[in-house]
């Protein structure tokens, strides 16, 4: 496990990659294994949840993408080796730009994760989706939902 700590930033890293392609299948696929906390939820989606609910609410331009940019930084990493478990804290912020205005930020907030190891590698077993803390514009990024992502609500 001597790069445990690398291992988690990638699996970070990766799910930002994936949104951002507009991958929302290979996003989702990182959360095999998890429980997503989704802000208004009463329980926790898995993958097949997390995905159809990325498939209701973001649109995709006919790039293929949401035409945004996730940037994942000052990742806090916990691990107990022994225990095979470990958390990340992270902020992260969302920028896009569309052809309808410039570059924004659209969103920023935090990921708490929990990782455990399985077969030689790391994995997500849980993500609180629902840290929000700020928005910007998100008419060019959801449909439906952009009041309720509101922090304030």
């Amino acid at each position: 496990m001597s790069n445990s700590a690398v291992e988690m930033t990638n699996l970070l890293y990766r799910y930002a990659e994936r949104m951002d392609a507009g991958d929302l299948e290979g996003a989702a696929a990182l959360f095999n294994h998890a429980r997503l906390y989704v802000q208004g939820r009463e329980q926790c989606l898995d993958a097949a949840g997390i995905l159809l609910f990325w498939k209701q609410h973001i649109i995709i331009y006919p790039c293929g993408t949401p035409r945004t940019k996730h940037i994942i930084t000052n990742p806090i990493i916990d691990i107990d080796e022994t225990s095979g478990k470990a958390t990340v804290r992270s902020n992260y912020t969302v920028l896009q730009a569309t052809s309808e205005g410039p570059i924004q930020i659209i969103a920023a907030g935090r990921y708490h994760d929990e990782f455990e190891y399985v077969g030689q590698a790391w994995r997500f077993c849980f993500r609180d989706y629902s840290l929000l803390e700020m928005t910007g514009d998100l008419s060019s990024h959801l449909k439906n939902l952009a009041r309720k992502f509101s922090p304030d609500t």
